[in-house]
């Protein structure tokens, strides 16, 4: 008795030509690259996380304790007269403190693909494997640090006087948004980013900046330049809904 053959292994050629001259076939490849990534992804996500909370004494506390932090600063420099910030909706410490909640989901979303790939050079030179898996692990673990916080702001708004009403439902939604447009931020950032690592130094201050004139601290300016440059910033509308 024979045995039987083996099994054809798929073939894959590549050439110099750009993908872009074919997009239809650029996007399916992309799609069945999608599909192929998904169980590395969840393995790269589930190893990073145990790895970032087993290190860290304090573990899922780091999540809560930096927007608490820029909150009590906020409300501090408010109440003294330091600053002057004008009337909110909410009151002014639960106004920071989802405003600094949702902005940090952000920066996890923007900063994940520049880290993904930083940290998955020595794969990317050794090993051919789909590449989407690093920006959908990427997502993962945005999704799940941003689970976490949403989590603890629902335990403890109800302590600071809000009411958790039916809309309350559409958060996954406003917070799905934020991930994918910082995603999206972040995957323009990433091919420069590997080749200068002046970028990933820089976008934090950058981030810094653009947290003062997004209605994170600061409710939305109804007049002069400031309520121009709020309005043409387009992380405003993002913060805003998610907040609402």
């Amino acid at each position: 008795m024979t045995d039987p053959s083996p099994p054809t292994l798929p073939v894959t050629i590549y050439t110099p030509e750009s993908s872009l001259a074919s997009p239809a076939k650029m996007i399916r490849d992309m799609l069945r690259d999608l599909l192929a990534s998904r169980e590395l992804a969840w393995r790269l996500a589930v190893r990073d996380i145990s790895a970032q909370y087993r290190q860290a004494a304090l573990g899922l506390l780091w999540a809560f304790i930096l927007p608490l932090a820029n909150t009590l600063i906020w409300v501090f420099l408010s109440s003294s007269g330091i600053v002057s910030v004008g009337e909110t909706a909410l009151p002014y410490p639960v106004y920071v403190f989802t405003g600094s909640m949702l902005w940090a989901i952000l920066m996890d979303a923007i900063n994940a693909p520049l880290q993904q790939t930083i940290a998955a050079k020595g794969m990317l030179a050794k090993l051919n494997f789909p590449r989407e898996a690093l920006i959908v692990s990427g997502i993962y673990q945005t999704l799940f640090n941003a689970g976490i916080k949403i989590a603890l702001l629902m335990a403890v708004l109800p302590f600071m006087g809000v009411d958790l009403g039916w809309n309350l439902l559409l958060l996954p939604i406003g917070l799905f948004s934020l991930v994918l447009v910082g995603t999206a931020l972040g995957l323009l950032i990433t091919p420069v980013g590997v080749l200068y690592t002046d970028i990933g130094k820089a976008l934090p201050l950058l981030m810094q900046f653009l947290m003062y004139v997004t209605p994170v601290v600061f409710p939305m300016p109804k007049e002069g330049f400031a309520a121009t440059v709020f309005s043409l910033n387009p992380l405003s509308p993002i913060i805003l809904t998610a907040r609402d």
